[in-house]
């Protein structure tokens, strides 16, 4: 399998580097300066899970267009932030036009409807992560705690292609988690649900899971953030199974725990959010099906005030 990755930040270049380490056959696709820093440093990644040192191919999109009709790409890894999801639709359009599939690992669902507009719905695979890891200073990927899996599955149920047994099989080899589901609808709602409650809840009071249960009415407020976003998800007939509910619940009410959504790390150091990618999303949907979500809009007006004061 020929696997191109978009991007080498924290979620391409971890899951990207992990394959690359087992000896997979990876391209990164990089703008020039993270090519160059590729080229002269290697992918350096530091985890908690081990660490690695790797000398990995990166292409820029220029370069990948110079490509065409030489060992075209099988698949095509998507991890891009929603906001550069049109950029890196058109960069990546060489190797999907010629006859790869692609797996987005974007969080959220909203992606879903532009990847199949551009590229035709049979080509657009079911796919999220886990994982909390960035990009430092000096372009070594940061694996911030232990999970790191990949679920995916065929979008509309049914036998997996070939090409995502393959890909499976990689996943194995290389060590990483993974689950290839036969209803990949149910977990995208079940992380969805729970990363809009934590993005809201986090962003909306500034302050991690612990620091929010530490205060009068945390917990509660968690809960029903929480709440909402799962009335949402059972109005659109994917209701959250009990037990992912008591995990969510568990984790969003932990005393102590440090846990905030990447997006709040974005936030505070001043960068764009996928705020309307995930919180806003949930908020419209819920909209739409006649689920009121009166504190995910509250957070999501919120997230709108700070996208406004960030572009003057």
């Amino acid at each position: 399998m020929r696997l191109l990755v978009l991007g080498a930040g924290g979620t391409g270049g971890y899951f990207g580097g992990r394959l690359a380490q087992a000896g997979f056959d990876v391209t990164f696709l990089v703008r020039e300066a993270r090519q160059q820093q590729l080229q002269q440093a290697g992918l350096l990644i530091l985890s908690p899970l081990g660490d690695a040192h790797l000398r990995v191919n990166a292409i820029t999109a220029q370069e990948l267009k110079n490509l065409s009709g030489k060992r075209p790409f099988d698949m095509v890894l998507l991890s891009c932030k929603a906001y550069d999801l049109r950029s890196s639709m058109e960069a990546i359009a060489p190797a999907v036009e010629e006859g790869a599939d692609v797996l987005p690992i974007l969080n959220g669902l909203l992606h879903y409807d532009a990847l199949d507009a551009r590229f035709g719905r049979e080509l657009v695979i079911g796919g999220l992560c886990f994982i909390s890891a960035t990009k430092g200073e000096h372009g070594e990927i940061l694996h911030l705690g232990r999970p790191a899996s990949l679920t995916y599955g065929e979008r509309d149920g049914g036998d997996p292609r070939p090409r995502l047994r393959s890909f499976a099989r990689a996943c194995t080899a290389s060590h990483l988690e993974h689950v290839l589901t036969p209803d990949i609808p149910r977990e995208q709602w079940i992380k969805f649900s729970f990363l809009a409650a934590l993005a809201a809840g986090t962003c909306l009071m500034r302050a991690s899971i612990g620091q929010i249960v530490a205060s009068e009415g945390g917990a509660q407020f968690m809960a029903a953030m929480y709440a909402e976003c799962a009335a949402v998800a059972a109005a659109a007939g994917q209701p959250i199974p009990q037990s992912s509910q008591s995990s969510a619940l568990f984790t969003l009410r932990q005393a102590d725990s440090a846990l905030k959504a990447s997006m709040l790390r974005d936030l505070e150091a001043g960068q764009a959010v996928e705020a309307e990618h995930i919180v806003g999303d949930m908020v419209r949907r819920g909209k739409r099906l006649g689920a009121a979500t009166p504190k995910m809009a509250a957070a999501w007006l919120h997230l709108q005030a700070y996208e406004a004061n960030r572009s003057r």
